[in-house]
Protein backbone atom coordinates (compact mmCIF):
# COMPACT_ATOMS: atom_id res chain seq x y z
CA UNK A 1 0.00 0.00 0.00
CA UNK A 2 1.63 3.37 -0.91
CA UNK A 3 2.11 6.40 1.83
CA UNK A 4 0.00 9.64 0.88
CA UNK A 5 3.09 11.83 -0.12
CA UNK A 6 0.89 14.53 1.63
CA UNK A 7 1.49 13.31 5.00
CA UNK A 8 5.14 13.18 6.68
CA UNK A 9 6.98 10.39 7.75
CA UNK A 10 5.61 8.36 11.07
CA UNK A 11 8.38 7.77 13.32
CA UNK A 12 7.92 4.03 14.87
CA UNK A 13 9.28 2.50 18.05
CA UNK A 14 9.90 -1.06 17.52
CA UNK A 15 9.95 -3.11 20.58
CA UNK A 16 9.22 -6.71 18.70
CA UNK A 17 10.82 -9.98 19.86
CA UNK A 18 12.64 -13.08 18.49
CA UNK A 19 13.16 -13.57 15.05
CA UNK A 20 10.12 -11.98 13.95
CA UNK A 21 12.06 -8.20 14.24
CA UNK A 22 13.88 -8.56 11.52
CA UNK A 23 10.41 -8.79 9.10
CA UNK A 24 8.72 -6.27 11.11
CA UNK A 25 11.44 -3.83 10.73
CA UNK A 26 12.32 -4.62 7.25
CA UNK A 27 8.63 -4.31 6.39
CA UNK A 28 8.35 -0.93 8.10
CA UNK A 29 11.29 0.67 6.11
CA UNK A 30 10.44 -0.20 2.96
CA UNK A 31 10.90 2.19 0.13
CA UNK A 32 7.67 4.43 -0.05
CA UNK A 33 5.84 3.23 3.14
CA UNK A 34 5.93 6.47 5.02
CA UNK A 35 7.61 4.65 8.32
CA UNK A 36 10.64 5.59 9.67
CA UNK A 37 11.84 3.48 12.58
CA UNK A 38 13.32 5.61 15.06
CA UNK A 39 14.53 3.32 17.81
CA UNK A 40 14.68 -0.24 18.40
CA UNK A 41 14.18 -0.99 22.08
CA UNK A 42 15.38 -4.23 24.01
CA UNK A 43 13.31 -3.97 26.37
CA UNK A 44 10.11 -2.12 28.11
CA UNK A 45 12.51 0.33 29.86
CA UNK A 46 14.14 1.45 26.70
CA UNK A 47 10.78 1.51 25.12
CA UNK A 48 9.10 3.92 27.65
CA UNK A 49 12.10 6.26 27.87
CA UNK A 50 12.01 6.51 23.82
CA UNK A 51 8.16 7.76 24.19
CA UNK A 52 9.23 10.00 26.88
CA UNK A 53 11.91 11.86 25.22
CA UNK A 54 9.19 11.91 21.43
CA UNK A 55 11.07 9.92 19.26
CA UNK A 56 7.95 8.37 17.97
CA UNK A 57 3.91 8.72 17.71
CA UNK A 58 3.42 4.72 17.29
CA UNK A 59 4.93 1.51 18.96
CA UNK A 60 4.58 -1.70 17.63
CA UNK A 61 5.01 -4.53 20.08
CA UNK A 62 5.28 -8.13 21.07
CA UNK A 63 2.37 -9.32 22.97
CA UNK A 64 5.06 -11.12 25.33
CA UNK A 65 7.09 -7.82 25.95
CA UNK A 66 7.82 -8.31 29.87
CA UNK A 67 6.21 -6.11 32.45
CA UNK A 68 3.57 -4.78 29.76
CA UNK A 69 0.27 -3.92 31.29
CA UNK A 70 -2.35 -1.30 31.52
CA UNK A 71 0.08 1.09 33.29
CA UNK A 72 2.71 1.00 30.83
CA UNK A 73 0.19 1.26 28.29
CA UNK A 74 -1.27 4.38 29.57
CA UNK A 75 2.52 5.57 30.08
CA UNK A 76 2.85 5.46 26.20
CA UNK A 77 -0.50 6.71 25.45
CA UNK A 78 0.63 9.97 28.16
CA UNK A 79 3.36 10.70 25.82
CA UNK A 80 1.68 10.32 22.94
CA UNK A 81 1.90 7.19 21.30
CA UNK A 82 -0.31 4.67 19.66
CA UNK A 83 0.51 0.82 20.26
CA UNK A 84 -0.19 -1.94 18.00
CA UNK A 85 0.75 -5.04 19.43
CA UNK A 86 1.62 -8.36 17.32
CA UNK A 87 -0.12 -11.83 19.34
CA UNK A 88 -0.96 -15.16 18.16
CA UNK A 89 -4.97 -16.14 17.05
CA UNK A 90 -5.70 -17.10 20.76
CA UNK A 91 -8.94 -15.05 21.28
CA UNK A 92 -8.29 -14.62 24.94
CA UNK A 93 -4.78 -13.13 24.86
CA UNK A 94 -6.70 -10.21 22.07
CA UNK A 95 -9.26 -9.63 24.67
CA UNK A 96 -6.10 -9.51 27.13
CA UNK A 97 -4.61 -6.93 25.47
CA UNK A 98 -7.58 -4.64 24.60
CA UNK A 99 -8.32 -4.59 28.18
CA UNK A 100 -5.30 -3.39 29.02
CA UNK A 101 -5.63 -0.14 26.49
CA UNK A 102 -3.72 -1.58 23.21
CA UNK A 103 -5.32 0.25 20.74
CA UNK A 104 -4.99 -2.26 17.99
CA UNK A 105 -3.68 -6.25 18.35
CA UNK A 106 -2.24 -7.80 14.94
CA UNK A 107 -1.82 -11.53 14.01
CA UNK A 108 1.67 -12.17 14.12
CA UNK A 109 1.06 -13.64 10.36
CA UNK A 110 -0.42 -10.53 9.37
CA UNK A 111 1.00 -9.29 5.53
CA UNK A 112 3.37 -6.59 6.26
CA UNK A 113 1.08 -4.27 3.73
CA UNK A 114 -1.69 -4.34 6.28
CA UNK A 115 0.64 -4.25 8.73
CA UNK A 116 2.43 -1.40 7.36
CA UNK A 117 -0.21 0.51 6.64
CA UNK A 118 -2.00 -0.12 10.17
CA UNK A 119 1.04 0.88 12.02
CA UNK A 120 1.20 4.63 9.49
CA UNK A 121 -2.21 5.23 10.56
CA UNK A 122 -2.14 4.78 13.88
CA UNK A 123 0.88 6.98 14.18
CA UNK A 124 -1.00 9.41 11.99
CA UNK A 125 -3.86 9.66 14.62
CA UNK A 126 -5.97 7.93 11.76
CA UNK A 127 -6.33 4.34 13.38
CA UNK A 128 -9.30 2.19 14.11
CA UNK A 129 -7.89 0.81 17.45
CA UNK A 130 -9.97 2.46 20.25
CA UNK A 131 -8.22 0.20 22.92
CA UNK A 132 -10.29 -0.70 26.18
CA UNK A 133 -12.40 -3.60 27.01
CA UNK A 134 -13.35 -5.56 24.43
CA UNK A 135 -16.60 -5.55 22.62
CA UNK A 136 -19.65 -7.18 24.02
CA UNK A 137 -19.49 -5.68 27.84
CA UNK A 138 -17.52 -6.80 31.35
CA UNK A 139 -16.22 -10.14 30.60
CA UNK A 140 -17.38 -12.49 33.05
CA UNK A 141 -14.15 -14.77 32.96
CA UNK A 142 -14.08 -18.88 32.18
CA UNK A 143 -16.69 -21.11 33.82
CA UNK A 144 -19.01 -17.92 34.05
CA UNK A 145 -22.80 -19.09 34.80
CA UNK A 146 -25.92 -18.87 36.74
CA UNK A 147 -23.78 -18.41 39.79
CA UNK A 148 -22.10 -15.39 38.57
CA UNK A 149 -23.18 -12.03 39.56
CA UNK A 150 -25.71 -10.14 37.26
CA UNK A 151 -24.21 -7.10 36.23
CA UNK A 152 -25.65 -3.71 36.97
CA UNK A 153 -25.07 -0.42 36.72
CA UNK A 154 -24.32 0.70 40.35
CA UNK A 155 -23.48 3.94 41.63
CA UNK A 156 -19.70 5.12 43.48
CA UNK A 157 -19.64 6.67 46.86
CA UNK A 158 -16.39 8.09 47.68
CA UNK A 159 -16.16 9.12 51.63
CA UNK A 160 -13.07 12.13 51.90
CA UNK A 161 -11.85 14.03 54.47
CA UNK A 162 -8.78 16.34 55.72
CA UNK A 163 -5.70 15.02 56.99
CA UNK A 164 -6.59 14.68 61.52
CA UNK A 165 -8.71 11.43 61.39
CA UNK A 166 -11.85 13.34 61.04
CA UNK A 167 -13.88 9.98 60.90
CA UNK A 168 -14.05 8.52 57.40
CA UNK A 169 -13.64 5.16 58.02
CA UNK A 170 -16.00 4.79 60.72
CA UNK A 171 -18.87 6.88 58.31
CA UNK A 172 -17.70 4.41 55.20
CA UNK A 173 -18.38 1.72 57.03
CA UNK A 174 -21.74 2.48 59.03
CA UNK A 175 -22.86 3.56 55.85
CA UNK A 176 -22.31 1.07 53.50
CA UNK A 177 -24.73 -0.54 56.46
CA UNK A 178 -27.24 1.51 55.95
CA UNK A 179 -27.30 1.41 51.85
CA UNK A 180 -27.35 -2.50 52.30
CA UNK A 181 -30.56 -2.20 54.13
CA UNK A 182 -30.63 -1.52 57.52
CA UNK A 183 -33.96 -3.06 58.81
CA UNK A 184 -32.34 -6.85 57.71
CA UNK A 185 -29.09 -5.85 59.35
CA UNK A 186 -30.70 -5.26 62.39
CA UNK A 187 -32.41 -8.42 62.53
CA UNK A 188 -29.65 -10.58 61.04
CA UNK A 189 -26.88 -9.95 63.70
CA UNK A 190 -25.12 -12.00 61.93
CA UNK A 191 -20.95 -12.58 63.06
CA UNK A 192 -20.68 -11.98 66.60
CA UNK A 193 -16.82 -10.74 68.09
CA UNK A 194 -15.06 -11.85 64.86
CA UNK A 195 -16.26 -12.84 61.24
CA UNK A 196 -14.19 -14.75 59.11
CA UNK A 197 -14.64 -14.00 55.07
CA UNK A 198 -16.17 -16.04 52.99
CA UNK A 199 -18.56 -17.51 55.46
CA UNK A 200 -22.34 -17.82 54.81
CA UNK A 201 -24.39 -14.81 55.66
CA UNK A 202 -28.10 -15.30 56.63
CA UNK A 203 -30.22 -13.70 54.03
CA UNK A 204 -33.30 -12.64 55.84
CA UNK A 205 -35.03 -9.65 54.70
CA UNK A 206 -37.63 -6.82 56.77
CA UNK A 207 -38.51 -4.04 54.78
CA UNK A 208 -36.58 -0.80 54.42
CA UNK A 209 -34.21 -0.05 51.40
CA UNK A 210 -32.03 -3.43 50.48
CA UNK A 211 -29.39 -3.00 47.61
CA UNK A 212 -26.00 -5.04 47.14
CA UNK A 213 -23.20 -2.71 48.50
CA UNK A 214 -19.64 -3.23 47.86
CA UNK A 215 -17.17 -1.20 50.65
CA UNK A 216 -13.82 -0.58 49.51
CA UNK A 217 -10.75 0.24 52.02
CA UNK A 218 -8.69 2.40 49.45
CA UNK A 219 -7.13 4.77 51.71
CA UNK A 220 -3.02 4.22 51.23
CA UNK A 221 -2.47 5.91 54.64
CA UNK A 222 -3.87 4.02 57.25
CA UNK A 223 -6.46 1.94 56.30
CA UNK A 224 -8.95 0.02 58.73
CA UNK A 225 -11.79 -1.08 57.20
CA UNK A 226 -10.83 -4.51 58.13
CA UNK A 227 -10.57 -3.97 62.05
CA UNK A 228 -13.49 -1.73 62.06
CA UNK A 229 -15.52 -5.02 60.53
CA UNK A 230 -13.47 -7.42 62.84
CA UNK A 231 -12.38 -9.66 60.16
CA UNK A 232 -9.88 -12.16 61.31
CA UNK A 233 -8.38 -12.52 57.06
CA UNK A 234 -6.56 -9.10 55.96
CA UNK A 235 -5.15 -9.95 52.99
CA UNK A 236 -5.55 -7.02 50.68
CA UNK A 237 -8.25 -7.41 47.82
CA UNK A 238 -7.96 -4.14 46.44
CA UNK A 239 -4.46 -4.88 45.70
CA UNK A 240 -5.69 -8.09 44.26
CA UNK A 241 -8.10 -6.46 42.37
CA UNK A 242 -5.92 -3.92 40.94
CA UNK A 243 -2.69 -6.52 39.79
CA UNK A 244 -5.90 -8.23 38.08
CA UNK A 245 -6.89 -5.34 36.52
CA UNK A 246 -3.31 -4.26 35.19
CA UNK A 247 -3.13 -7.10 33.43
CA UNK A 248 -6.76 -7.15 31.92
CA UNK A 249 -7.45 -9.94 33.82
CA UNK A 250 -10.30 -8.55 36.05
CA UNK A 251 -13.22 -9.91 35.82
CA UNK A 252 -17.09 -9.98 37.76
CA UNK A 253 -16.76 -12.70 38.88
CA UNK A 254 -13.06 -12.92 40.28
CA UNK A 255 -13.92 -9.16 41.84
CA UNK A 256 -16.68 -11.10 43.57
CA UNK A 257 -14.53 -13.49 44.87
CA UNK A 258 -11.95 -10.87 46.44
CA UNK A 259 -14.92 -9.35 48.04
CA UNK A 260 -16.82 -11.84 50.04
CA UNK A 261 -20.02 -10.68 52.44
CA UNK A 262 -19.66 -9.77 55.91
CA UNK A 263 -23.11 -9.36 56.13
CA UNK A 264 -26.80 -9.72 54.12
CA UNK A 265 -25.86 -7.68 50.77
CA UNK A 266 -22.47 -6.20 52.12
CA UNK A 267 -19.18 -7.04 50.52
CA UNK A 268 -16.14 -5.85 51.51
CA UNK A 269 -12.66 -5.37 49.31
CA UNK A 270 -9.60 -4.87 52.36
CA UNK A 271 -6.88 -2.66 51.42
CA UNK A 272 -3.72 -2.25 51.90
CA UNK A 273 -2.32 -3.48 55.64
CA UNK A 274 0.92 -1.24 55.32
CA UNK A 275 1.42 2.18 54.11
CA UNK A 276 4.77 1.41 52.17
CA UNK A 277 2.46 -1.09 49.68
CA UNK A 278 0.58 2.13 48.03
CA UNK A 279 2.79 1.72 44.56
CA UNK A 280 0.40 -1.37 44.69
CA UNK A 281 -2.46 0.18 43.85
CA UNK A 282 -1.75 2.33 40.30
CA UNK A 283 -4.58 4.64 40.00
CA UNK A 284 -4.88 3.31 35.79
CA UNK A 285 -5.86 -0.03 37.16
CA UNK A 286 -8.12 0.96 40.01
CA UNK A 287 -9.90 3.03 37.11
CA UNK A 288 -11.20 -0.14 36.21
CA UNK A 289 -11.83 -1.66 39.11
CA UNK A 290 -14.08 1.10 39.81
CA UNK A 291 -15.89 0.25 36.57
CA UNK A 292 -15.86 -3.46 37.43
CA UNK A 293 -17.48 -2.01 40.62
CA UNK A 294 -20.37 -0.54 39.21
CA UNK A 295 -21.42 -3.83 37.39
CA UNK A 296 -20.65 -5.91 40.82
CA UNK A 297 -23.25 -3.76 43.42
CA UNK A 298 -25.56 -1.06 43.51
CA UNK A 299 -23.63 0.97 45.80
CA UNK A 300 -19.78 1.02 45.80
CA UNK A 301 -18.40 2.77 49.05
CA UNK A 302 -14.94 4.01 48.71
CA UNK A 303 -13.04 5.20 51.85
CA UNK A 304 -10.08 7.09 50.77
CA UNK A 305 -7.07 9.00 51.97
CA UNK A 306 -6.64 12.40 52.37
CA UNK A 307 -4.11 13.75 49.89
CA UNK A 308 -4.86 16.01 46.85
CA UNK A 309 -1.14 16.19 45.61
CA UNK A 310 -0.58 15.15 42.16
CA UNK A 311 3.17 14.78 42.55
CA UNK A 312 4.09 17.19 39.02
CA UNK A 313 7.68 17.70 40.26
CA UNK A 314 8.51 14.12 40.91
CA UNK A 315 7.09 12.85 37.73
CA UNK A 316 8.13 16.05 35.77
CA UNK A 317 11.08 14.08 34.17
CA UNK A 318 10.35 10.34 34.77
CA UNK A 319 7.99 8.08 34.74
CA UNK A 320 6.81 7.50 38.12
CA UNK A 321 3.38 6.64 40.69
CA UNK A 322 1.98 8.85 42.20
CA UNK A 323 1.65 8.70 45.86
CA UNK A 324 -2.29 9.69 45.85
CA UNK A 325 -3.27 8.18 42.87
CA UNK A 326 -5.64 6.35 44.10
CA UNK A 327 -7.57 8.73 45.89
CA UNK A 328 -7.62 10.75 42.89
CA UNK A 329 -8.86 8.02 40.96
CA UNK A 330 -11.83 7.23 43.52
CA UNK A 331 -12.93 10.96 43.38
CA UNK A 332 -12.93 11.06 39.32
CA UNK A 333 -15.19 8.11 39.34
CA UNK A 334 -17.34 9.05 42.19
CA UNK A 335 -20.82 10.27 41.86
CA UNK A 336 -21.46 10.89 45.12
CA UNK A 337 -18.24 12.88 47.42
CA UNK A 338 -18.92 12.75 50.89
CA UNK A 339 -16.57 15.11 52.40
CA UNK A 340 -15.82 14.66 56.11
CA UNK A 341 -14.46 16.81 59.04
CA UNK A 342 -14.53 17.17 62.47
CA UNK A 343 -16.56 19.85 64.61
CA UNK A 344 -14.16 21.19 67.05
CA UNK A 345 -12.05 24.18 66.21
CA UNK A 346 -8.92 22.30 64.19
CA UNK A 347 -11.29 20.04 62.69
CA UNK A 348 -13.04 23.29 61.13
CA UNK A 349 -10.49 24.53 60.05
CA UNK A 350 -9.02 21.76 58.24
CA UNK A 351 -12.58 20.87 56.60
CA UNK A 352 -12.54 24.26 55.31
CA UNK A 353 -9.19 24.67 53.57
CA UNK A 354 -9.72 20.75 52.54
CA UNK A 355 -12.51 22.18 50.63
CA UNK A 356 -10.83 24.79 48.94
CA UNK A 357 -8.01 21.80 48.07
CA UNK A 358 -10.48 19.60 46.62
CA UNK A 359 -12.09 22.37 44.60
CA UNK A 360 -9.09 23.42 43.47
CA UNK A 361 -7.97 19.91 42.84
CA UNK A 362 -10.71 19.06 39.93
CA UNK A 363 -10.90 15.83 41.19
CA UNK A 364 -14.46 15.87 41.84
CA UNK A 365 -15.73 17.25 38.81
CA UNK A 366 -19.47 15.87 37.94
CA UNK A 367 -20.28 14.47 41.13
CA UNK A 368 -22.48 15.66 44.13
CA UNK A 369 -20.84 17.10 46.93
CA UNK A 370 -22.55 16.72 50.75
CA UNK A 371 -20.36 18.14 53.35
CA UNK A 372 -20.55 16.15 56.96
CA UNK A 373 -20.14 17.20 60.01
CA UNK A 374 -19.06 14.76 62.23
CA UNK A 375 -18.56 14.21 65.98
CA UNK A 376 -20.72 17.33 66.43
CA UNK A 377 -20.23 17.54 70.65
CA UNK A 378 -21.00 20.68 73.06
CA UNK A 379 -17.75 20.08 75.01
CA UNK A 380 -15.86 21.03 71.89
CA UNK A 381 -18.14 23.63 69.65
CA UNK A 382 -20.03 25.41 72.84
CA UNK A 383 -23.96 24.77 74.02
CA UNK A 384 -25.17 24.63 71.17
CA UNK A 385 -23.18 22.47 68.85
CA UNK A 386 -25.24 22.14 65.96
CA UNK A 387 -26.02 25.60 65.21
CA UNK A 388 -22.04 26.98 65.86
CA UNK A 389 -20.88 24.29 63.95
CA UNK A 390 -23.37 25.23 61.15
CA UNK A 391 -22.52 28.88 60.95
CA UNK A 392 -18.34 28.38 61.36
CA UNK A 393 -18.91 26.31 57.70
CA UNK A 394 -20.93 28.53 56.42
CA UNK A 395 -19.33 31.67 56.84
CA UNK A 396 -15.75 30.51 56.62
CA UNK A 397 -16.47 27.80 54.05
CA UNK A 398 -19.69 28.53 52.22
CA UNK A 399 -21.32 25.55 53.25
CA UNK A 400 -25.12 26.06 52.86
CA UNK A 401 -26.53 22.40 53.27
CA UNK A 402 -24.37 20.60 56.01
CA UNK A 403 -25.11 17.08 57.57
CA UNK A 404 -24.57 16.78 61.00
CA UNK A 405 -23.62 13.28 62.58
CA UNK A 406 -23.53 13.73 66.54
CA UNK A 407 -20.52 12.46 68.69
CA UNK A 408 -21.35 8.75 70.94
CA UNK A 409 -18.02 7.96 71.85
CA UNK A 410 -19.20 5.34 74.03
CA UNK A 411 -21.70 3.50 71.85
CA UNK A 412 -19.11 3.69 68.71
CA UNK A 413 -16.28 2.19 70.54
CA UNK A 414 -18.54 -0.48 71.57
CA UNK A 415 -19.16 -1.51 68.36
CA UNK A 416 -15.68 -1.05 67.24
CA UNK A 417 -14.89 -3.38 70.14
CA UNK A 418 -17.35 -5.83 68.98
CA UNK A 419 -16.38 -5.69 65.00
CA UNK A 420 -20.17 -5.00 64.40
CA UNK A 421 -21.94 -2.02 62.39
CA UNK A 422 -24.09 0.63 64.25
CA UNK A 423 -26.97 -0.98 62.51
CA UNK A 424 -26.22 -4.31 64.23
CA UNK A 425 -25.10 -3.11 67.56
CA UNK A 426 -27.07 -0.03 68.53
CA UNK A 427 -29.69 0.69 65.98
CA UNK A 428 -32.18 2.79 67.95
CA UNK A 429 -29.12 5.56 69.05
CA UNK A 430 -28.83 8.75 67.47
CA UNK A 431 -25.74 8.49 66.00
CA UNK A 432 -26.87 5.65 64.19
CA UNK A 433 -29.85 7.61 63.00
CA UNK A 434 -28.00 10.77 61.83
CA UNK A 435 -26.38 8.16 59.23
CA UNK A 436 -29.37 6.36 58.57
CA UNK A 437 -30.55 9.20 57.46
CA UNK A 438 -27.48 10.28 55.08
CA UNK A 439 -27.96 7.36 53.69
CA UNK A 440 -31.32 8.15 52.61
CA UNK A 441 -29.94 11.43 51.71
CA UNK A 442 -27.64 9.86 49.16
CA UNK A 443 -30.18 7.65 47.62
CA UNK A 444 -32.41 10.56 46.81
CA UNK A 445 -29.60 12.77 45.94
CA UNK A 446 -28.89 9.92 42.44
CA UNK A 447 -31.34 8.37 42.72
CA UNK A 448 -31.41 4.41 42.80
CA UNK A 449 -29.08 2.42 40.83
CA UNK A 450 -30.87 0.31 37.66
CA UNK A 451 -30.62 -3.01 36.01
CA UNK A 452 -27.14 -2.55 33.56
CA UNK A 453 -29.33 -4.90 30.90
CA UNK A 454 -32.53 -3.24 31.51
CA UNK A 455 -32.18 0.56 31.97
CA UNK A 456 -35.42 1.78 34.62
CA UNK A 457 -35.95 -2.03 34.98
CA UNK A 458 -36.30 -4.15 38.18
CA UNK A 459 -32.81 -4.64 39.90
CA UNK A 460 -31.47 -8.05 39.50
CA UNK A 461 -30.20 -10.24 42.66
CA UNK A 462 -26.48 -10.70 42.96
CA UNK A 463 -26.53 -14.34 44.80
CA UNK A 464 -24.42 -15.02 47.93
CA UNK A 465 -21.91 -17.49 47.99
CA UNK A 466 -23.06 -21.29 49.03
CA UNK A 467 -21.11 -23.35 51.00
Amino acid sequence: MTADATLPVASVLCAVRGSGETAVVTALTTPGSGVAVARRCADLTELLAAAGAGAGTAAIISADLPGINRESIAHLHGCGVRVVVLAGRQEWLGDRLRAIGVDVVLDEDTPSDVLVATVRDEAHGRGRGQGGPPSGGLPTGPGGGAHDPAPRAGRVVAVWGPAGAPGRTTLAVHLAAELAGSGAARRARWGGRRRRRGQDAPSGTEGGHLAEVLLVDADTYAGSVAQHLGLLDESPGLAAAARSAGQGTLELAGLARLAPFVMPRLRVLTGITRAARWPELPATSLDVVWEVSRALADWTVIDCGFGLEQDELLSYDTHAPQRNGATLSVLAAADVVLVVGGSDAVGIQRLVRGLGDLADSGATSGALRIVVANRVRSSAAGPRPEAAVREALGRYGGVTDLHVVPDDRVTLDAALLAGRTLAEHAPETLVRRAVAELAERVRGAVGPPVSASTPGGPREHVPEPAH
